[in-house]
């Protein structure tokens, strides 16, 4: 009788994943010609036959040929794909891999496959050796490196030829890209461990695992986006030495530098090179492609900071849900020069040269790209480039150290501090600016009260005219126990209208950054609708936070009128909506007030009426920062200024200095040029496609648009 025979599971399971990893590079390879695949476009670069034959020639030297008996494939390819081992010994320099048409791209393919049959066999044979078998993990992730190097050589290639050819029909990317998350994340800092310790493989650079102090810091949770990066390049972040290191700025006159590589000025447009051909540059999308000079320079002209890796470490792992794209769509470059850790030990052997001989030079960037195999990156993951290399996948979050000189103050609470820090960061900028939501303080909100009552301010009056006209067809498909959630509160005037065709809700949840209004309108509402629950939350509806776990179960309802989501900038705008879903749920519904294009004359004299309510309203902002912050600006030498920017589809508020003037917030002093302004306001206008556009894009879909008489105002109904 026949044995039956058990292969080895653990040797099955290893000669899977080899396989697996080894059919990626083929695959990307897969419709490229063999011109594609042979050609080097820089000396950073390498040809895609290259790639593919040095992945097989490392196993083929780190594994296969420690056997004594071991015959090599063909014993020139020694010489042909070593990389940088000096240990093995002579090859090819990086700059002339592309002068090597022999072996043909057929020959390389065989060569490898040759590799994969020695391996599996290797692999079957049951190596058991720690050292053994960490080379071959080492193998694996050696070769989905040169995967990602391979994609990013091959879209150089590219972008060197002016047909801006298109290597594929699709990106490669992993995994979509994550919506953003919008605001900062704060973290007390002390002492902390990073590096990798534990079980599983890392490159012998990730460790070992120590600890490092840190003091109280805040990272972005979001990358650094296209559309911020316009912002750096209109105001001249190309051309200001002040904001450059001084080899950054050398880099930037050498080089000629005015953007990201691969993008270009295309008329009126920006495009960018990508590995679909030539497109328009996304403003929503992550910013590539910037070396860590640029991301330097950026961070500068924001106020900010790159991060340490052990911030950006610490940070991924204590609070990894509240970051967006932590992986998956740019290698993030940090503060941090690329240098061994305390007690660094070197792999035994030939693999000794895979990291420590470049610990010199070079700066560290964490994360993983687009392009980053699967299961390739890790949290300890250490990138490394050199600060004016700029081909790879590389982006930017930013950091920000936390206040210091008032955090401690038992009088100064969270918002003040954050009136400060936004102060602060905004007047630091090369075109100074305030958010608009610090208007709302008590004053704030009374003289925007009064500003809707005025005869050239529309909007509040036509947009109340249509709630009257349309709450019972807007709250028909609200059911019972229903939330309402109303973002940006302030008197909450317009929300009776809908609490009054709606008498089954279940409870009012309205959300305001100024306490004194949020809990005068609560009180109100208490007071003329004794049946309903009102649970005020005091807050920054750009930051939300979750909804209490208490409320009733019905459909959540966000509330969010006077076109207020014009005041945003386009990204915040879809990084707010994306996020009040988010915190609403599953089929939620969004009632959202905007402000329709129309004639200037009528826009300009909305937000610039005769009587100058608006103008004491934009001035109150100084007023406020001289009363909450003992800043000291000289309100008389500061005057309202509201224009019309076609370009942008915006109004725009500005206070402008008069004269030379100065002014103090805490230990920052700014100083103010005749003429000069500080930008308070923008106030986008729509058409019902923008609408529709800014809907889809943070993933909603408008159910519905109503639109007033002239001056026209409009309701959307969004679904979630």
């Amino acid at each position: 009788m026949n044995a039956r025979f058990e292969p080895d599971t653990r040797a099955a399971s290893d000669v899977a994943r080899f396989r697996e990893t080894r059919a990626a590079m083929p695959a990307l390879a897969d419709g490229l010609s063999p011109e594609d695949l042979s050609a080097q476009s820089m000396p950073d670069c390498s040809p895609g036959k290259w790639h593919l034959a040095h992945t097989s020639w490392f196993f083929e030297a780190m594994i296969l040929s420690a056997d004594p008996g071991y015959q090599p494939v063909d014993p020139r390819f020694q010489q042909l794909f070593n990389s940088y081992y000096e240990a093995l010994g002579e090859r090819v320099p990086r700059p002339q891999r592309g002068l090597m048409t022999r072996p043909s791209v057929d020959e390389v393919l065989a060569y490898r496959r040759e590799i994969d049959r020695r391996m599996a066999a290797w692999l079957a044979s049951g190596p058991s050796g720690g050292q053994q078998l960490y080379l071959f993990e080492l193998g694996l992730h050696h070769d989905q490196q040169h995967q990602e190097l391979f994609l990013m050589d091959l879209l150089n290639l590219m972008s060197r030829s002016p047909l801006d050819p298109a290597a594929y029909g699709v990106e490669p990317r992993q995994a979509p890209l994550e919506a953003p998350r919008g605001g900062v994340v704060a973290f007390d800092g002390g002492l902390v461990s990073i590096g990798h310790d534990g079980p599983g493989f890392a490159f012998d650079n990730e460790g070992p695992s120590h600890r490092v102090w840190l003091e109280p810091f805040a990272l972005a949770a979001d990358l650094v986006t296209n559309g911020d990066w316009l912002g750096f390049i209109a105001d001249g972040g190309y051309a200001r030495p002040e904001l450059w290191l001084s080899d950054g700025w050398a880099t930037v006159k050498a080089e000629v530098w005015t953007a990201p590589l691969y993008w270009r000025r295309d008329g009126d447009d920006w495009t960018v090179m990508s590995l679909t051909g030539r497109v328009p540059v996304d403003p929503a999308a992550p910013v590539r492609h910037v070396s860590f000079y640029e991301a330097d320079a950026y961070a500068r002209w924001a106020g900010k900071r790159l991060p340490s890796e052990a911030e950006w470490e610490h940070a991924a792992t204590t609070a990894p849900d509240a970051l967006s794209n932590l992986s998956g769509e740019v290698w993030q470059w940090t503060s941090s020069a690329y240098a061994p850790y305390p007690g660094f030990q070197p792999t035994p052997g030939t693999a000794a040269e895979y990291n420590g001989k470049f610990m010199a030079n070079q700066m560290v960037l964490r994360g993983g790209a687009f392009a980053t195999p699967p299961g390739h990156a890790r949290i300890t993951y250490r990138n490394f480039f050199y600060p004016q290399q700029r081909w790879a996948f590389m982006g930017l979050r930013l950091a920000e150290d936390a206040p210091r000189e008032r955090k401690v103050s038992p009088e100064d609470d969270t918002q003040t501090a954050a009136f400060r820090r936004d102060l602060v960061q905004g007047l630091s900028r090369g075109q100074k600016a305030v958010p608009p939501k610090w208007f709302y303080d008590a004053e704030g909100s009374r003289l925007f009260e009064d500003i809707t009552a005025l005869p050239e301010y529309y909007p509040t009056r036509q947009e109340t005219a249509l709630l009257r006209d349309r709450a019972a067809a807007l709250t028909a498909d609200f059911g019972p126990d229903a939330v309402l959630v109303e973002f940006g509160s302030g008197a909450s005037e317009k929300t009776r209208l809908l609490l009054d065709a709606a008498p089954d809700l279940g409870a009012y949840v309205p959300l305001d950054i100024s306490e004194s209004a949020l809990l005068d309108a609560a009180t109100r509402i208490r007071a003329d609708y004794p049946g309903l629950r009102v649970q005020p939350l005091l807050g920054d509806f750009e930051h939300l936070s979750p909804l209490p776990d208490d409320l009733p179960h019905g459909r959540r309802i966000g509330f969010f009128p006077g076109s207020t989501i014009g005041n945003l900038e386009p990204d915040e705008a879809v990084r707010f909506l994306a996020s009040a879903r988010r915190m609403l749920g599953e089929g939620a519904l969004f009632i959202l007030g905007v402000d329709l294009v129309k004639d200037p004359a009528i826009l300009v004299a909305a937000y610039d009426d005769s009587r100058g309510v608006t103008a004491a309203f934009n001035l109150n902002l100084l007023a406020r920062a001289n009363a909450d912050l003992d800043a000291d600006f000289d309100l008389d030498a500061f005057a309202h200024r509201a224009v019309w920017n076609p370009d942008q589809s915006r109004m725009e508020m500005h206070l402008q200095a008069a004269r030379q003037t100065a002014a103090r917030v805490g230990d920052s002093a700014f100083s103010f040029m005749a003429g000069e302004t500080i930008h308070t306001e923008s106030s986008r206008k729509f058409t019902r496609d923008s609408v529709a556009a800014l809907a889809k894009e943070s993933g909603w879909s408008m159910a519905g648009f109503e639109v007033s008489p002239e001056p026209s105002v409009a309701l959307a109904l969004l679904r979630g």
